[in-house]
């Protein structure tokens, strides 16, 4: 016993030594500088929250899903009143719970045949639909509960979105119809609800809703009759006052109905259908399905800067599909910012937290994609340094696609940051649902290059870029020159020489692809400056030396951060002046900004 405990103990020792070994030497592997994207780069700055949210992406796609929209719009306006429906559903028993529900609300909600009727084909023909209908009500209900309250309009009132839109804020009629309470533009106009090329307030829940209860609340005063108010509100109240004068002066919408348009006859007993359904379904053996989101899991936060729901998305790890859902009133998936008027953005708590905390950081990322596009009036910057450059000419983008093949070990993370591109992107190109990888699979990378054409340069007249103390500088082109060699192709010269493959073929007059072995080719062009003779270049490295800055890198900062602190310095004399060949810095290095 005691030999078989003492191999047993040296074996585990043995096993922990490997372990331990093997965790160091994977620990220093794990710990090398890889250079990031400016995404990955300022996302690690985040301040997160730890709190997870787990979003079911099959919830999200119902929200915008328009199929109950069409089903429950085809109902109502083909509906007849007059069939009988054959379900298994007492008429004595329909009354009695009707009375039930009669007792406890403003409405008057009698039994009539009629009523019958719309709620046995429901029931018969509907009831998956009206499932997902309560899963999703758990999400909007508590937002129209709250505005009916502030109006004094019944609660009940919420069924009718589902009449209207089936929960959809992105529905759209054939009339032109919008949003959860189906506002047509005018209307929509008439209750302060803004529209233009950005925004349709008409998809706004909360907005849209505080207009829908201010019309129900005003169409009351004026009827003193809730079911002539549903009534007015599908058709107008001209349509209503119509109805009651060829009716002989009655006011109860049943001895009007068939005065009514077509559409409108349905309306109320599809509402009170949707009303019985929902107090009854677990009589009726209708399931709710789950909403794993609640509106009050939710919350806003004002937008000082135009964001993109791509932007937010990359930098919060939310999906574009949520953020349309929680914020459906923003027509082209971007959050403007104008100066006279807030736009708030919608985001889970979660995220809320980690928006708040990072918010310039967010808007610094904005910024640095818009400078990224090219602009329709660029002015090219003249330098009175000749050690600052700027690029100029037309800027191409080339798009690479090349395949990475996963090795033991690997994971997205590392292999997003090798690559300088996101998670996200690395997802979407490859069709992955999860982080999961494994090895031997091969991932497909595409990367985008940025190049300028530069400008032809002139044998006669050269540009003149300074006239500072005396000094006239004058720039000219001077180009470097490479010997091809065998098996030689461009792309790995224009590599070798951190050029593009598109310059090479300006530079040297190049129709195709193909070059000869030993051939000269013209592999960068670089805009130097010449000065007279009247200040000695020791003089100008004095200078240089007087006007240079030291800038010592905080947590957060990046490149671009810091080129934005100082007017007419770029990324590019950032990297040349401190000898940097990629895009990462870490905090504590000092960087040279001359001025």
């Amino acid at each position: 016993m005691f030999l078989k405990n003492t191999t047993i103990a040296l074996l585990l020792s043995v096993s922990l030594s490997s372990f331990a070994q093997q965790f160091a030497q994977n620990k220093d592997v794990n710990t090398q500088e890889i250079p990031l994207s400016y995404l990955d780069s300022l996302k690690t700055t985040f301040v997160k929250d730890n709190m997870a949210l787990c979003v079911d992406s099959l919830w999200m796609n119902e929200l915008t899903n328009l199929d109950l929209y069409n089903e429950i719009t085809t109902d109502i306006e083909n509906v007849d009143l007059d069939k009988k429906v054959d379900y298994d559903l007492p008429t004595s028993l329909l009354k009695s719970r009707l009375k039930a529900m009669n007792a406890k609300s403003p409405f008057r909600i009698e039994y009539n045949e009629s009523l019958e009727n719309v709620i046995k084909s429901y029931l018969k023909y509907r009831k998956k639909s009206f499932g997902r209908l309560m899963g999703l009500s758990q999400y909007y209900f508590p937002i129209f509960e709250e505005a009916f309250a502030k109006e004094n309009v019944p609660l009940e009132i919420k069924y009718l979105a589902i009449v209207e839109s089936a929960l959809n804020p992105k529905a759209v009629s054939r009339m032109g119809a919008t949003g959860l309470w189906q506002f047509m533009y005018q209307t929509g106009k008439q209750y302060d609800l803004n529209i233009d090329s950005y925004v349709d307030e008409r998809s706004d829940p909360l907005k849209a809703t505080a207009a829908a209860a201010q019309y129900m609340s005003r169409m009351y005063k004026i009827f003193g009759d809730w079911e002539l108010v549903l009534a007015s509100y599908n058709s107008g109240p001209g349509n209503v006052s119509k109805a009651i004068r060829r009716s002989g002066g009655k006011q109860n919408y049943w001895n009007i109905r068939k005065k009514l348009p077509k559409e409108t006859q349905g309306y109320v007993p599809a509402f009170l259908a949707t009303m019985y359904l929902y107090e009854y379904h677990k009589e009726h053996g209708i399931v709710p399905d789950e909403a794993v989101m609640q509106h009050f899991a939710t919350d806003t936060v004002m937008v000082r800067k135009q964001l993109s729901f791509k932007q937010i998305s990359d930098l919060l790890d939310v999906p574009v599909s949520q953020l349309q859902v929680l914020n459906p009133s923003y027509k082209l998936n971007v959050i403007p910012h104008y100066n006279d008027k807030n736009h708030y953005l919608r985001l889970p708590n979660a995220k809320i937290a980690v928006f708040v905390s990072n918010e310039e950081k967010i808007y610094a990322y904005a910024d640095y994609l818009q400078d990224l596009k090219e602009h329709p009036y660029n002015r090219s910057r003249l330098s009175t340094n000749s050690s600052s450059s700027s690029k100029s000419g037309k800027r191409v983008v080339e798009r690479n696609t090349k395949y990475y093949k996963i090795r033991r070990g690997d994971n997205l993370g590392s292999i997003a940051k090798k690559y300088h591109v996101t998670i996200t992107n690395l997802k979407k190109w490859n069709n992955l649902r999860s982080n999961k990888i494994a090895s031997g699979k091969r991932l497909k990378i595409i990367t985008t290059s940025i190049s300028y054409q530069k400008t032809e340069p002139k044998e006669v007249n050269n540009q003149l870029v300074a006239k500072n103390n005396d000094i006239l500088a004058v720039s000219e082109m001077v180009n470097t020159n490479y010997t091809v060699q065998k098996g030689d192709v461009l792309g790995t010269i224009a590599s070798k020489f951190n050029t593009s493959v598109t310059d090479l073929k300006k530079w040297n007059n190049l129709k195709n692809n193909t070059i000869a072995q030993g051939s000269r080719l013209i592999v960068a062009q670089k805009q130097t400056a010449v000065t007279d003779t009247i200040q000695t270049k020791a003089t100008l490295k004095e200078n240089t030396a007087a006007n240079q800055l030291t800038y010592s890198v905080k947590r957060g900062d990046s490149l671009y951060s810091i080129a934005r602190k100082y007017p007419g310095v770029s990324i590019t004399d950032l990297k040349k002046w401190n000898n940097i060949k990629g895009e990462s810095i870490k905090p504590g290095m000092k960087l040279k900004i001359r001025s």
